[in-house]
């Protein structure tokens, strides 16, 4: 139901689960889209190689999340689902920007019916499409292209951080150091391998997530 302010509280509720996610960060260079995110490893057993932040949707798209990990890694696959099938109906890749309005509408379905949540996550969704392209998808099932953008607990801090220092003749190497810096400022957890997930697509090439030994330079 609307408050009288004229908001829907179940979305303004999903909307602070995504504000106490794990950070993650999206960002155009000229020849790529960067994804580099904070993964929060709570459980002293777990492995942390078990836990993902950013993913492949097809060969050109990537998506990294921050909210409800179950919501995040539904709509992770909702996005695949769709790209693959607009692929096998029409032998030809789906735009970016037409896999975020399809993955606003989905997750707009969850705020008019009963018996339904909003989804407590907000994603980030780019590659590269006629060139490279970002866009974020919030609770409130809204998407806007961005240049550079923050989801999750950080997101006052890296984007204040990306006001300043973004810049949009930016390489590969330099805004994934860009990055790597605003998840040191925000200091949710020491900075390790084990703990940091990067993935980016360049122009030519498929999705590429870093293995271990390439995070090693950044850190």
């Amino acid at each position: 139901m609307f408050n009288p302010d004229g908001r829907l509280f179940q979305v303004e509720y999903a909307k602070e689960a995504v504000r106490k996610g794990a950070t993650s960060i999206g960002m155009i260079t000229r020849d790529s889209v960067v994804f580099i995110a904070h993964k929060n490893v709570t459980e002293p057993l777990a492995i942390p190689s078990t836990i993902q932040k950013v993913f492949r949707v097809d060969a050109h798209i990537a998506a990294t999340y921050s909210g409800m990990v179950a919501d995040g890694l539904h709509i992770v696959d909702v996005a695949r689902s769709r790209a693959q099938n607009h692929k096998l109906v029409y032998e030809d890749t789906k735009s970016i920007e037409s896999l975020s309005s399809e993955i606003s509408s989905y997750m707009m379905q969850a705020t008019q019916y009963g018996g339904l949540r909003p989804y407590a996550v907000s994603l980030l969704l780019g590659g590269m499409d006629n060139g490279p392209k970002l866009f974020e998808i919030e609770p409130g099932a809204s998407f806007l292209g961005y240049k550079a953008d923050a989801i999750g607990v950080g997101k006052k801090t890296a984007t204040d951080i990306l006001v300043k220092e973004y810049k949009d003749n930016l390489d590969t190497e330099e805004a994934i150091t860009l990055g790597v810096k605003i998840l040191r400022k925000i200091g949710e957890e020491k900075l390790s391998v084990q703990n940091l997930d990067i993935g980016y697509i360049r122009d030519g090439e498929d999705y590429h997530l870093m293995e271990q030994e390439e995070l090693l330079k950044f850190l």
